[in-house]
């Protein structure tokens, strides 16, 4: 019994959860080989930037798996349990895969940086924002995947055009590219200080001598 409990606390404890969280982890997988490992931009590698692009939005879509949470505690009696186990399962879940889409978002940012495309880096993750929110729309209501863009691109960009001359879905848009881009900004800074303070603690020795404070060398 207390395996069960224990299984159940977890992430994986349902399918559709480790389908979920393994489709948030392609981009991040995606953004580590196209703008850390890759030594130059081939054709490859602008497919592989496009595949990125479309399974992007799966990361950020574990935002609205919310709802589950909602039914699910519905369904169980115990205020404890749903305590203990439901809504840190739930936060857990979320947290993994939100933070896949800012890792992966951050490594694209460096990749810019280090090309020297500062001034690229807000405008496309500002766009990504709102190509991701489009692409949870299109699959939260109108259960669209990724991969549906090449089986049936037809039906995708038909389904897309309805969205964006839909006045809700236009809102949702709106208000979804605007909770993300506010989540991101948030995570990202924490991300940032995260890497700084390792930088600081791991890949910058300092020296100190008798009257010194300490001075480290951090490497742009």
């Amino acid at each position: 019994m207390s395996w069960m409990l224990l299984w159940s606390a977890l992430p994986i404890s349902s399918s559709w959860m480790r389908w979920n969280l393994f489709l948030a982890l392609i981009p991040l997988v995606l953004s580590f080989g196209l703008f850390q490992w890759a030594k130059r931009r081939s054709l490859t590698w602008w497919i592989g930037v496009l595949l990125f692009v479309a399974f992007l939005p799966n990361a950020p879509y574990i935002l609205t798996d919310i709802i589950h949470l909602v039914e699910e505690i519905q369904r169980t009696e115990s205020l404890l349990f749903n305590t203990l186990i439901t809504i840190p399962k739930y936060a857990v879940f979320i947290l993994i895969g939100f933070e896949a889409y800012v890792l992966a978002l951050v490594n694209l940012g460096f990749y810019l940086l280090a090309h020297g495309l500062n001034r690229w880096v807000l405008p496309i993750e500002l766009m990504l924002h709102s190509l991701s929110t489009i692409g949870i729309a299109l699959g939260r209501f109108d259960r669209l995947n990724s991969w549906d863009l090449v089986t049936q691109p037809t039906q995708v960009f038909l389904t897309l055009f309805q969205t964006l001359t839909n006045e809700r879905s236009l809102l949702f848009i709106l208000i979804g590219s605007l909770i993300i881009t506010t989540l991101y900004w948030v995570s990202k800074q924490i991300v940032l200080a995260l890497s700084l303070r390792h930088q600081l603690l791991f890949s910058a020795p300092f020296k100190m001598g008798k009257d010194q404070k300490p001075a480290f060398n951090i490497s742009a």
